[in-house]
């Protein structure tokens, strides 16, 4: 099975979102301009430099925060991105210093430099991956799946460093949580089954289905109705009723209401409704 078909995507300074399902490609391609994983075909380049063929190159140029990355849980985090430092090349031990102690001021963990990284919160482990990423001030930062699992209080700490980092340098965020993508960033694709479904700025995106938007709540009852009838683009359960939105350029029929268009409407217009559960007794 291809991973990824015809993704053609020119990314800009700044915070770009890769919105995606799972499963849609997206660690795919993060992999492959990671260098973690060769491409079959197509092209790469970060500025001048080929990633498919100069990867060495490329690592001194990026930074990489992945889904899930390991770290010695008994080492602390001031030991461990010194550690870090050295394997990234930097051998001179008062420039480690001061690299460490300025990357752990700036995410906010210097507190808690001494620190066991097994005593680390979700939240602080990520902050900590940023500090190990920005090793070597790249002009490439990927992060994949950072806010899976985060309380909303850490979710927003992390949004105000990647923020922060994307004023600097190239910020590929991988994710499929909308929210996400719509509070960070300038510019965005969808990728759904390895294809690029949308590429552009979010608000673009929802300019595109301006009034266009529409929710009704309805009985589960009424729902296969409404589904032979109209273009529901998504269902949501509210206090125990299905809330219907349909993409139609009028009303639909009567109890139909605008609804106020979001990142998740465009989503969902792109890649199709999520299929629905197998019921029980199917495979």
């Amino acid at each position: 099975m291809q991973a990824l078909r015809d993704v053609s995507l020119e990314i800009p300074p700044g915070m770009f979102g890769l919105l995606g399902p799972n499963g849609a490609g997206k660690s795919t391609f993060m992999r492959i301009l990671a260098t973690l994983q060769d491409a079959d075909d197509g092209t790469a380049t970060l500025g001048e430099v080929d990633v498919l063929t100069e990867k060495e190159e490329v690592r001194k140029l990026l930074g990489y925060l992945p889904q899930e990355f390991g770290v010695y849980p008994k080492t602390s985090a001031l030991a461990m991105l010194d550690h870090l430092s050295v394997l990234k090349g930097i051998g001179n031990g008062g420039e480690r210093k001061e690299l460490t102690e300025a990357l752990l001021q700036r995410v906010n963990l210097w507190d808690d430099r001494k620190k066991d990284l097994s005593g680390y919160s979700g939240g602080m482990k990520q902050r900590f991956g940023i500090a190990q990423a920005l090793i070597g001030d790249p002009r490439l930062l990927i992060v994949d799946e950072p806010t899976a699992g985060l309380d909303p209080g850490e979710r927003n700490r992390f949004h105000n460093l990647l923020a922060e980092i994307g004023e600097e340098r190239i910020v590929i965020l991988s994710t499929h949580i909308v929210e996400d993508v719509r509070e960070l960033c300038t510019r965005m694709a969808i990728i759904h089954k390895g294809e690029v479904r949308y590429a552009g700025s979010p608000d673009d995106a929802l300019a595109s289905l301006a009034g266009r938007i529409w929710e009704k709540s309805v009985t589960k009852a009424e729902l296969p109705a409404h589904e032979a009838e109209h273009r529901i683009i998504s269902t949501k359960l509210v206090a125990g009723r299905p809330v219907i939105h349909v993409l139609a350029d009028d009303i639909p029929s009567a109890g139909f209401t605008p609804a106020q268009t979001t990142l998740e409407d465009v989503f969902f217009t792109r890649i199709g409704p999520p299929e629905p559960a197998p019921t029980a007794g199917e495979a």
